[in-house]
């Protein structure tokens, strides 16, 4: 069968471009040989989150004994918080389908192959399309860790698709973005939680504060965090397993009932045929240009099957931009401003550059930072302390950056996303008004400290 344009994957990336078309008026189908939504809806984002806002209820009923409020007891229910992770998931994969088909997208079931650079095959079935655009994302990467395929040694695949996983003690090797939710998520309902992490802190990749911030946070909550710490092997004994790692110069080792690796993910290329459709690869990842097309002139690609940006949102926005450039019509996204988000109790979110980023490429910025503990929702809400830290171009004083520690600090960062699109500048955010008691009054202090003058934050002393 013809079509305008066959899309490879319907996870955020795959089927998100899949409806662009279709609008744009592409006969298109999408192959998926899994489920549709991908890794992002049924083993990643959405099931992470669903888990994290029951351990934080869990969490919440603790606080509020704590502060002397009557409740009534209740302890954590694993199986109970998979079954509701299990109906969010089959509802959200419902909807998905149900846009497709809205839409007018074919849904192929299967693993697509190139016989040609023109044509796939499908449990054994021809199609043909004038574009394609593959979008097969990524699967986790396990390191060669002596004893990773022991029993109770799991990736997130598998912690986040049964309730199989309900480990009293667990080990996470990686403090990146999911091991310090899946850290939340096992601490929130009172286990045992150890993080080692290669690199001298958790979160590298986000501003020292941060890490700094969340690091004391989990140890607070009874996270051990080891950081600098490299994993040399995992046995088993007696029904546990044992991770050792070298910290140090010294060697430590830990105890648990299961072990979670998250240090990175890899494309998943497998099974593609690429050497039949002629496309270039880069250790494992599809090579793109900025238009998402590959060596081969009417083939793409999108997402982490790229190798770069691994969030959900970004594929989406990579998604949309690849088909408005295949039907030569203007970009209604802007896929490089990608804010990131850390679903962690505080929760954080960043987007654009650091201060410390824009000082090593040699540029001048103005910071403006507030501390979130005098925010009467925060103190409300019993948040832990948090901040907004906002960066401003010294010249022309727009917006470039922004990192936020707090309450419904991921949905927040959307204003300030698009505030740096819109090129606002600190005098135009500052005109702005937050509703009070919020969380988002805090952007008003930040933008005002900027130039030293919020209003609830104490002036330093005089003298």
């Amino acid at each position: 069968m013809q079509y305008d344009l066959i899309v490879i994957g319907a996870g955020p990336g795959g089927y998100v471009a899949a409806i662009r078309a279709a609008q744009l008026g592409l006969k298109t189908a999408v192959v998926e040989r899994a489920e549709v939504g991908g890794t992002c809806l049924n083993r990643g984002c959405i099931p992470t989150k669903t888990l994290m806002h029951s351990a934080n209820l869990y969490r919440e009923l603790d606080s509020a004994a704590k502060m002397g409020i009557n409740v009534t007891g209740a302890s954590a229910d694993f199986k109970a918080m998979h079954a509701r992770k299990a109906q969010v998931v089959e509802q959200l994969r419902g909807g998905v389908a149900q846009l497709l088909k809205g839409n007018g997208v074919d849904v192929i079931e299967g693993e697509a192959a190139f016989t040609s650079a023109q044509a796939i095959c499908v449990n054994g079935e021809t199609y043909t399309a004038s574009d394609f655009i593959i979008a097969t994302g990524s699967r986790p990467f396990v390191p060669p860790i002596p004893g990773a395929d022991l029993p109770g040694v799991v990736t997130s695949d598998e912690m986040l698709d049964t309730d199989a996983c309900d480990f009293g003690e667990l080990v996470i090797i990686g403090g990146g973005v999911i091991g310090v939710e899946m850290a939340s998520v096992y601490s929130g309902i009172g286990r045992k939680v150890t993080v080692i992490e290669a690199l001298d802190r958790i979160l590298a990749n986000m501003d020292r504060e941060i890490s700094q911030n969340l690091s004391m946070i989990l140890k607070k909550r009874g996270v051990a965090v080891n950081t600098a710490s490299t994993v040399t092997g995992i046995t088993a004994e007696g029904g546990k397993l044992t991770c050792t790692f070298e910290r140090k110069g010294q060697t430590e080792s830990v105890t648990a009932d299961g072990v979670l690796i998250c240090v990175g993910r890899r494309a998943v290329t497998e099974g593609l045929n690429t050497e039949a459709a002629g496309i270039e690869l880069d250790r494992g990842r599809i090579k793109v240009d900025e238009n998402y097309r590959t060596n081969v002139p009417h083939i793409y690609a999108i997402g982490d099957v790229t190798g770069g940006i691994q969030l959900a949102h970004a594929a989406e926005a990579q998604g949309i931009a690849c088909v408005e450039h295949i039907c030569g019509v203007t970009r209604t996204v802007d896929p490089n401003l990608v804010p990131a988000c850390v679903y962690t109790s505080p929760e954080i979110a960043t987007v654009g550059i650091t201060a410390d980023e824009a000082k090593q490429q040699g540029k001048a910025v103005i910071t403006g930072k507030y501390i979130m503990s005098g925010n009467s929702k925060s103190i409300i809400e019993n948040e832990e302390r948090g901040f907004i830290k906002l960066v401003f171009d010294a010249e022309s004083e727009k917006l470039i950056g922004a990192q936020l520690m707090c309450g419904r600090a991921t949905d927040m960062i959307g204003e300030l996303v698009t505030a740096i699109s819109a090129g606002l500048t600190k005098a135009q955010m500052a005109m702005a008004l937050h509703p009070h008691p919020t969380f988002c009054e805090g952007i008003t202090e930040a933008v005002h400290a900027a130039d030293g003058h919020s209003i609830h934050t104490m002036p330093p002393r005089k003298g």
